[in-house]
């Protein structure tokens, strides 16, 4: 395997797996609302065996589980004492299992909500915060960073700046959540192309949009950057109406955003059709965000013309009893009756 991400990269589609948060709140070992990786230290096995899950699926990635690993974050759990163990344990645990199976193994930042474009100050404190994670990640042998779901143009340069200053490739993405710009004013594909002449390897966007509403955005960006893009939505059926999970409405008018989502959920024929879609349009790096499943990752996998380990285990509906071609007169009644 090569060994590095441009090397990946030049070779051919690298495809990437996320949301370990939300998996992982599903599974009980997350918090929702505070969304803090507390699971890192607290059962550290459940990390290593969802990281096991998505690579048998095809991720060519392991993430370290960092989001919202950060200082102001973990503050609101009283856990900041364990910031520099949380961190430095979550790139161990990512490193452990990508050696089982060729993966890279990559940091990760997020968004701060700390940065404040009015606040000249709140800028040393969000460089401080990516300082401290990224220096970390560096120091247990990443192969590159994430800095993702970035609403500010100027955080994430501040992140990237970072990431660079430790001598480590990154990719950068932003999350559409407003229709056409960042919060702080620039086109998603104009924000990229800064990105991008700034030196980051990959641009592109991540989270909030599920694929419908997510590709036209980054067939744009693709048109106006030479370097590699990546994108990740959410598994969610995000359309013109409510463009973002964020704005999806349950049946009784209420905000699904984000517990509630289920009901929104792709399945893993829509995520192939978006691996599909993504390739077309020349997409380098293709992934998933919030609310994946190993079962998508399958999908888009096999989408791709990839054979994963979990290929051995995809659907052979043939072999159901209810849709073999010699099920039983009873079955045959039942089945029947099942379809009405």
């Amino acid at each position: 395997m090569s060994d590095s991400l441009a090397d990946r990269l030049r070779a051919g589609i690298v495809l990437g797996a996320e949301g370990y948060v939300f998996e992982l709140e599903r599974r009980g070992y997350i918090k929702a609302g505070p969304y803090v990786p507390e699971v890192v230290l607290d059962h550290p096995d459940a990390v290593r065996e969802l990281h096991r899950e998505f690579m048998r699926a095809g991720a060519e990635v392991m993430v370290a589980l960092t989001y919202y690993a950060h200082r102001e974050k973990l503050r609101d759990v009283g856990r900041e004492g364990d910031l520099e163990a949380m961190n430095r344990r979550a790139v161990r645990i990512a490193r452990e299992v990508a050696r089982e199976g060729g993966a890279l193994v990559a940091g990760n930042v997020c968004n701060t909500w700390a940065y404040d474009p009015e606040d000249p100050a709140t800028r040393d404190t969000v460089r401080a915060m990516y300082a401290e994670q990224v220096g970390w990640a560096a120091e247990e042998g990443v192969d590159f960073v994430i800095s993702e779901t970035n609403d500010y143009l100027r955080e994430a340069l501040i992140a990237l700046e970072v990431i660079q200053d430790l001598g480590l490739p990154a990719m950068v993405t932003l999350a559409p959540t407003q229709p056409r710009v960042t919060r702080d004013g620039y086109e998603y594909a104009d924000a990229c192309r800064i990105l991008a002449a700034e030196g980051a390897q990959v641009v592109g966007l991540n989270c909030d949009r599920g694929p419908r509403t997510m590709v036209p955005l980054i067939a744009r960006i693709r048109e106006t950057v030479e370097c590699a893009v990546a994108i990740q939505p959410v598994p969610y059926r995000t359309d013109a109406i409510a463009p973002t999970m964020e704005t999806l409405l349950s049946p009784k008018g209420e905000r699904a955003f984000p517990i509630e989502l289920d009901p929104f959920t792709c399945t893993r024929f829509d995520m192939a059709q978006f691996a599909r879609q993504a390739r077309e349009l020349g997409v380098d790096y293709i992934g998933i965000c919030c609310g994946a499943g190993p079962h998508h990752v399958r999908a888009m996998a096999e989408a791709l013309g990839r054979e994963v380990p979990a290929s051995r285990y995809s659907p052979s509906l043939g072999l159901h009893p209810m849709f073999r071609d010699n099920v039983s007169a009873k079955d045959a009644a039942f089945l029947h009756s099942w379809n009405g």
